[in-house]
């Protein structure tokens, strides 16, 4: 096995980046779902986030 690194590697564009972080994002999504439901303060709390995005846009 070479251990040594390999300075040298190819850039990717952002719509590729952004495609790869997609496909990872979904293969987490299906493989951590959550086995148990969130406390209620916990859901009252992402609830109260996703009003106060909602209200940016």
């Amino acid at each position: 096995m070479d251990s040594r690194i390999n300075p040298v590697f190819e850039q990717i564009d952002h719509r590729t980046s952004q495609s790869i972080c997609d496909a990872v994002g979904e293969r987490l999504q299906q493989y951590m779902r959550p086995e148990t439901e969130l406390s209620p303060r916990l859901q009252q709390l992402i609830n109260e986030l996703r009003r106060r995005e909602n209200e940016r846009h």
